[in-house]
């Protein structure tokens, strides 16, 4: 693993500490040349998924596109790194869980909706704009009352 600062190789393990529900590790290291900390994360390499996308053509499944969506969603938000990875996790779980070669690009998205709608109310009207292309104020506000009866019945 190389500095981030200075690109030495040589870095020692500050803390380590599973995040994501155990499907990831999270390091802390501190490089023994420049004394910077950065923080590194160690997956499962999982099996390559086709995405399909809407006009029809594929490509790997890209989870630094999947992450990079989220961020831009959840920015400005209280969500900490731990939970944002967290979320990313669920996600990825539940597209590997369902054991497919191929999944569509709006399943996809309709699995992160339903993760972040749990997690985050601001960044799911965020994603959710961009996702279902809203055109004007009144589907917009549907789904504002799709989410109300979501929280109403996780609440209850």
């Amino acid at each position: 693993m190389k500095c981030p600062h200075c690109q030495h190789t040589n870095s020692k393990v500050i803390e380590s500490r599973d995040v994501a529900a155990g499907e990831s590790t999270r390091r802390r290291r501190e490089c023994l040349e420049c004394q910077s900390r950065y923080t590194t994360y160690e997956r499962i390499e999982r099996p390559s998924i086709n995405v399909v996308k809407k006009d029809q053509t594929r490509q790997l499944f890209d989870r630094q596109k999947l992450v990079a969506g989220l961020e831009r969603a959840c920015e400005k938000t209280l969500m900490t790194s731990e939970q944002f990875e967290e979320l990313v996790a669920r996600i990825e779980q539940r597209i590997y869980d369902r054991n497919e070669n191929e999944i569509l690009s709006d399943d996809i998205g309709q699995i992160a909706m339903e993760e972040l709608a749990d997690c985050n109310q601001v960044a799911y009207v965020r994603f959710a704009s961009v996702y279902r292309n809203f055109t004007d104020l009144e589907s917009f506000e549907q789904e504002l009352s799709t989410i109300r009866s979501h929280l109403d019945t996780v609440q209850k």
